[in-house]
């Protein structure tokens, strides 16, 4: 009889993906090598290969997994009872705080869906376009019977990119994490410059982010 999977076999696999989308981040996907995996993972490279065949289908789990969660999150927005602004700003907050975790994921699928296969960058990009059009139908509900209403599109695209590129100067010890920036940028795309509040517990001044 053929043998079963181990029950850690899925967590395995999950904590490869994250240690090789921290490689990717840093060195990007042509530069890293499977022997420099699994010395990240602690496993000799057999041990990973039983997990992984090859380090494309490495950069198709994580890009693939990372957008599908993000798409899984419009799915699960569709089913509140939340319209107009509150529908918004959730979305907003939502998304900020999933990125907080997939931050090496993110960077990946930003930069790396290129060496994807037509198919399957296809199959990717298409679950982000989905993430686009969720976020562009709650923009769009706030400009109901407004002039200009083609502009739902556009102005979901700055929006993301505002959430986009946060992973290149936020710091994981800095004074304002994933959780309090969700709602500056919904104060930010919302109301203006004018209508941001810090939390009660930030502190003024750089402390939250950094240049190169």
């Amino acid at each position: 009889m053929p043998r079963g999977r181990a029950s850690t076999y899925d967590d395995q696999r999950d904590t490869i993906r994250e240690r090789a989308a921290a490689l990717f981040a840093k060195r990007g996907y042509p530069s890293t090598s499977m022997n420099q995996v699994a010395e990240a993972c602690n496993l000799s490279k057999a041990a990973l290969y039983h997990y992984y065949p090859d380090k494309y289908s490495l950069l198709l789990s994580i890009a693939d997994g990372h957008v599908s969660r993000l798409a899984t999150l419009i799915q699960d927005e569709r089913s509140l009872a939340l319209k107009g602004e509150a529908r918004l700003r959730h979305l907003i907050h939502r998304i900020v705080e999933e990125y907080a975790g997939a931050q090496d994921a993110h960077r990946v699928l930003t930069e790396d869906v290129k060496f994807l296969e037509p198919q399957d960058r296809e199959r990717v990009l298409d679950k982000e376009r989905q993430v686009v059009d969720g976020f562009a139908a709650a923009v769009s509900e706030m400009r109901a019977g407004k002039p200009s209403t083609h502009l739902s599109k556009p102005l979901t695209m700055l929006l993301f990119g505002m959430i986009n590129w946060m992973f290149t100067w936020m710091r994981p010890d800095g004074e304002l994490d994933h959780a309090a920036m969700g709602p500056i940028v919904a104060d930010l795309f919302l109301g203006g410059i004018s209508q941001v509040t810090l939390p009660p517990t930030a502190m003024a001044g750089d402390a939250a982010y950094q240049r190169d």
